[in-house]
């Protein structure tokens, strides 16, 4: 196949490197080009984070999910810091995102597939490449994949490149070995403590899904349920595939594992295909989303489940184009469409996108991110989140996939499993004057461990109502 002949604007031919022909959004430029080619080449040459194996589990799942038989959560940390790389902030995101899954398990009534924004989130997309400070103009922080949040530590440095390879595999490992280990037993009681609900009528809902939940496990260690349930969960890893050169570096062509054939039929020949291998899920974010751009044209190639945020200047012809684009195929739940349009936006777009996408013949799974468009400041220029704003995207969105004959997949949080003080609202009644207890992101504020779980409480809550309705 030649350049000339375009499919969608893109040629039919693919490599890890064909994006470098096309306009790329959120560019990096490097002062010193043979630093960038020695920590590539580095990383080239660096055995793989994740395995083709388990990005088809994967792949099997979400397939689950846009089918209407499973629920993707999928949650971390906004930017994920290299320091984070440690015991306690590792062990507390699992704990959060099983309780999390556990709740909503028990609402949905369906299996929970869970992806963290972990083991890799480090690169971030800023709004300027420049920013001021103390009245002298200095580069922005892009994430710890680039450069320092201290304002003495903002140079490009590429060697940070290979610290994320190496940050990256030693979080996975950690979490492969604390799941290997029993921290998702459930034969291990959970905490589930309430002590922060200050409604008393809200606290006695949770208290009543908590024993609904506990009774259940009870019941099924009381049988003999498969222990095997009890004792593991899978969670897999996420990150937004900002930095190319990166993503290119870790892309390997590796043989298919057999499961592969389930999701693409008996006709596929090929015996081999082009992995990501920095995570198993990988996400193009709303500013780099160009049809015809770079990230665009990396992702197309990918065997990867991939994400697209899909923010409120989208049209729904662009839409499908993207879609057609990055999966022409039509397989079914290989592209999660993340929506993240803010609370009085979502009424108005995503009934239309809906309907353009189930016309386009594209089964994909559809998940809410109810964070990116609920941002606000703060009088003294603190950016937060209200809770009640989160909890109401997600609704609408409920809601608005219902009237369409759709479903909504999943949620997509950030959310840490620490207590922090960074968005307002919620049972524990945070204001503006409380963001300063804990404030510790460095970029846009996540939902605490009690506000991650009481929005799972109210999701689960919503489909068990639902499920009392007659059909």
């Amino acid at each position: 196949m030649t350049e000339g002949r375009l499919v969608n604007g893109h040629s039919k031919e693919w490599t890890p490197a064909s994006w470098r022909s096309k306009p790329a959004k959120q560019e990096i430029i490097y002062d010193d080009q043979n630093a960038v080619k020695k920590a590539t080449s580095q990383l080239s040459r660096l055995p793989p984070i994740v395995t083709p194996t388990e990005i088809i589990k994967l792949r099997r799942s979400l397939r689950d999910v846009a089918l209407g038989k499973a629920f993707l959560l999928q949650g971390g940390d906004c930017a994920e810091l290299f320091e984070y790389c440690e015991q306690n902030a590792i062990e507390s995101k699992i704990k959060l995102l099983l309780q999390m899954s556990m709740v909503l398990i028990w609402g949905a009534n369906k299996p929970v597939v869970r992806v963290a924004r972990m083991a890799g989130q480090y690169a971030k997309p800023r709004s300027s490449p420049m920013e001021m400070h103390n009245g002298i103009q200095i580069p922005s922080f892009r994430g710890d994949i680039l450069n320092g949040y201290d304002p003495a530590d903002r140079k490009i440095d590429p060697s940070r490149l290979v610290s994320a390879y190496q940050y990256s595999s030693a979080t996975l490992n950690y979490i492969r070995g604390s799941i290997a280990s029993g921290i998702a037993d459930l034969h291990s009681p959970l905490d589930w403590g309430l002590g922060h609900v200050r409604d008393k009528s809200i606290k006695q809902k949770y208290q009543f899904i908590i024993r609904s939940i506990v009774d259940s496990l009870d019941f099924m260690r009381t049988v003999g349920a498969d222990s095997s349930v009890l004792e593991t969960i899978d969670l897999y890893t996420s990150h937004e595939g900002l930095l190319l050169e990166y993503e290119q570096s870790l892309t390997r062509r590796l043989r298919h594992p057999p499961a592969r054939a389930q999701l693409v039929g008996d006709g596929e020949t090929e015996k081999e295909g082009w992995y990501n291998t920095s995570a198993h899920f990988i996400w193009i974010g709303d500013r780099t989303r160009q049809p015809d751009g770079a990230h665009v044209e990396y992702f197309r190639g990918i065997e990867n489940p991939i994400g697209i945020k899909v923010g409120p200047t989208i049209k729904s012809e662009e839409l499908v184009r993207l879609l057609d684009i990055v999966n022409p195929k039509k397989e079914v739940g290989k592209v999660t469409l993340i929506t993240r349009y803010g609370e009085s936006k979502i009424e108005g777009l995503l009934g239309d996108h809906i309907e353009a996408v189930k016309q386009s013949g594209h089964v994909v799974v559809w998940q809410c991110d109810p964070m990116h468009g609920n941002t606000r400041s703060t009088p003294t220029g603190v950016k937060t989140r209200q809770f009640s704003s989160i909890l109401s995207e997600v609704s609408s969105a409920l809601k608005i996939h219902k009237q369409h004959d759709s479903f909504l997949g999943g949620v997509h949080l950030e959310l840490t499993g620490e207590a922090v003080t960074e968005c307002v609202g919620g049972s524990e009644g945070l204001t503006d004057d409380d963001l300063s207890l804990n404030y510790t992101s460095y970029c846009d504020p996540r939902l605490n461990e009690k506000q991650a779980l009481e929005l799972a409480f109210l999701v689960a809550g919503h489909y068990k109502e639902e499920q009392k309705q007659p059909r």
